[in-house]
């Protein structure tokens, strides 16, 4: 199957060594397009946060302020700028100067702490950080990072900052060309193991990203996507941002995620459009009243990340029958989306996380580097002109990670005759059971489905017989659930040696990371503290 209506599509050279697929007609910067949306579109709603409202002439303005403020301090092309803010409407209007004036955002998540924060800000020598004023503890001490030069706060005065206002200075922002292989934006990813490296966001690759979320979702200028996940992350950044600024459409956005927030927002504003992680359409579903709110404009439901439980997507099916639920897979190296499901397929393709996009070139690979027949299982490695360049400082990990222009993911997958791409399981999550493959995912996936399961996650305990047993950690939606309840019934849907050998309950949510993935981390951790 292949897109409809898709782009013309060529083979370009980049980065090197690379020949790789991408639009032949596409923007020629991520500035580029927000040029083209105020040229097109002066008029349509481009922004709305709270009870403010900006147009595209409006939005361009504010970035033209901004851009000037940024370089009558001295900020210029590849000069990395900082941005840890909530999603606002002043988080758009200083990310888009900083792409006006050829400088590299690194957006930074709110949730991060001190140390967390320091090391992005030394890797990356970052030259300013934009901050929201309540955050300025966070901040790495002045000695410690020199060349940090500029701290600017919103919505406070510390002695150590300046006033956000006096960024404009200069009547006019000069004009920079911008190669389109250049650094746009550097994204720090969770760091499941050791320290978090930064990808790095071409113009390119955000560019031909966000035309596969307008080519593959039949997104338009009538969309109103509300931004319910961090600007901070790649989802929020390229699926929600980007995207909407590429087809002129209204962009909402929501501080903080509650369900009761969102479905409010989603309601009073109209919203089409979302993207978001599962957790956060079971936290929706677990508002008595969501039949209660008029939902008839949402068409497009995003979502990625994590498996969405077959239990999740059938009530919501049930409760909005005119939402297209669909998956998204991809990460931060491949700047958001590698497949997409097309509309109208997510009900029967559930199982599968879409077809690559149409820049997008996915491979099977054993361990030895060589690819496997159709259907067969390995290494998701994938390829195209939406794939980051590499990690900002960090030749031996880029060298490891990027083979010729592949990225190779850490996912275990398979991809069908039918050109979908199904996911099993993390690399290393991946549980060996006496030889056995035990995919993770498959029996969280049958323990979503369980009426008294509130949330599951699933690691591999070491044994000194097996090599791994089968651990479940599952939070209860109904305290009279017992151990006995959750092996039968695991019995009774999987191969015995993916039964759980060992239930923990717990009584408060797993833990997540800021972008909703389950920490299976600090589950392992815990686990080996009680071994």
């Amino acid at each position: 199957m292949h897109w409809l209506d898709c782009p013309p599509l060529r083979y370009e050279s980049h980065y090197g060594d690379r020949v790789v697929l991408c639009f032949s007609d596409r923007p020629a910067s991520v500035d580029h397009i927000l040029r083209e949306a105020v040229d097109s579109k002066p008029d349509n709603v481009a922004i709305i946060d709270g009870v403010r409202r900006f147009t595209y002439l409006e939005f361009d303005q504010e970035v033209n302020k901004i851009a000037m403020g940024l370089a009558a301090h001295g900020l210029g092309l590849g000069d990395r700028v900082a941005i840890l803010l909530n999603n606002s409407a002043e988080f758009a209007f200083i990310f888009f100067a900083i792409m006006r004036i050829g400088a590299v955002a690194v957006p930074l998540s709110t949730r991060e702490q001190k140390p967390e924060l320091g090391f992005a800000l030394g890797n990356c020598g970052a030259k300013m950080i934009i901050y929201e004023a309540i955050l300025v503890d966070r901040l790495p001490d002045p000695d410690s990072i020199p060349e940090l030069r500029h701290r600017i706060s919103l919505n406070g005065t510390e002695v150590d900052s300046k006033l956000f206002s006096t960024l404009s200075k200069l009547d006019d922002v000069p004009v920079v060309v911008v190669p389109q292989e250049s650094p746009a934006v550097i994204l720090y990813t969770s760091g499941t193991t050791g320290k978090p490296k930064g990808a790095v966001l071409t113009q390119m690759s955000i560019v031909i990203s966000a035309m596969h979320y307008e080519t593959c979702w039949n997104l338009n200028s009538n969309d109103r996507a509300l931004m319910a996940v961090p600007a901070t992350h790649v989802t929020g950044l390229v699926a929600i941002m980007l995207a909407m600024v590429r087809v002129k459409g209204s962009m909402i956005t929501l501080r903080v995620f509650k369900a009761a927030m969102f479905l409010d927002l989603a309601e009073k504003e109209r919203m089409t459009y979302t993207l978001m992680v599962p957790a956060m359409y079971h936290l929706c579903l677990l508002q008595t009243d969501i039949s209660g709110y008029d939902l008839s404009s949402w068409r497009v439901g995003g979502y990625g990340g994590s498996p969405m439980p077959v239990a999740t997507i059938k009530t919501l099916a049930e409760k909005l029958p005119n939402l297209h639920l669909v998956n998204a897979y991809g990460s931060t190296e491949t700047t958001s989306p590698s497949t997409l499901t097309p509309l109208g397929e997510g009900a029967v393709k559930s199982d599968t996380v879409g077809l690559p996009v149409p820049c997008c070139k996915i491979c099977i690979m054993d361990d030895d580097g060589c690819e496997v027949s159709v259907g067969s299982v390995g290494e998701i490695w994938i390829k195209g002109g939406h794939v980051a360049s590499g990690y900002w400082n960090n030749t031996d990990a880029t060298q490891l990670n990027f083979v010729s222009g592949f990225w190779r993911s850490g996912d275990i997958g398979a991809l069908r005759e039918d050109g979908y791409l199904q996911i099993f399981d993390r690399k290393k999550d991946m549980i060996n059971r006496g030889g056995f493959k035990v995919y993770s995912a498959e029996v969280e996936d049958v323990l979503a489905y369980h009426p008294k399961v509130g949330e599951a996650a699933v690691i591999g305990d070491p044994d000194p017989v097996l090599m791994e047993k089968v651990h479940a950690y599952i939070l209860p939606s109904d305290n009279s659930l017992t151990e006995e309840d959750i092996k039968s019934y695991c019995a009774s849907r999987l191969s015995d040696f993916k039964v759980p050998d060992f239930i923990t309950f717990v009584n408060q949510p797993l833990p997540r990371n800021a972008n909703g993935k389950i920490l299976k981390r600090a589950l392992k951790k815990e686990s080996m503290d009680v071994i």
